[in-house]
């Protein structure tokens, strides 16, 4: 009878997981650009907590091997053995196709550990969206739906 009971446990619990990564997997979430460091702007949009960059986050052309977009930047770290990467990168050059001024940088997490280190990135692949002056404004870690990517390129352009 215990084992029937920790069997139950243990699916419960992975169900439960299962349905939290589902829900939150490459969810865009905006970040709060801090003004200074005892203060804290919201990015138009953003919930409450919802995330704080980090001193540094602000990326030029030098950070990513290429000119930032003119109106926004979509930085793609991935590794070499991630599936969802592909995917993402077919989503966001498909966005960047149709949104003008709009970059896709592609960042080998394992070639630029730090940045890695800097941005907080903790899996592949995470999406950074910059705005024209290269400062992160949305953040997501998995892979985005398009639409989500639109939407969060609206609030940043």
């Amino acid at each position: 009878m215990t084992g029937v009971v920790v069997v139950l446990v243990v699916l419960a619990g992975a169900t439960a997981f299962g349905l939290y990564r589902r829900a939150t997997d490459g969810a865009l979430k905006a970040v709060e650009i801090p003004a200074d460091t005892t203060d804290a702007l919201p990015v138009p949009g953003a919930h409450k907590g919802s995330g704080h960059a980090h001193e540094g986050d602000r990326l030029t052309a030098a950070d990513i091997g290429v000119e930032l977009g003119e109106k926004a930047t979509l930085v793609q770290f991935s590794s070499a053995f991630c599936a969802p990467c592909r995917a993402t990168k077919l989503v966001l050059d498909e966005v960047t196709g149709m949104v003008e001024g709009v970059t896709h940088v592609e960042v080998d997490a394992e070639s630029h550990l730090d940045l890695v280190r800097r941005l907080d990135v903790r899996r592949t692949p995470t999406v950074l969206v910059l705005d024209a002056e290269g400062l992160v404004r949305v953040r997501a870690a998995g892979a985005p739906r398009k639409a989500d990517v639109i939407a969060a390129l609206g609030t940043v352009v």
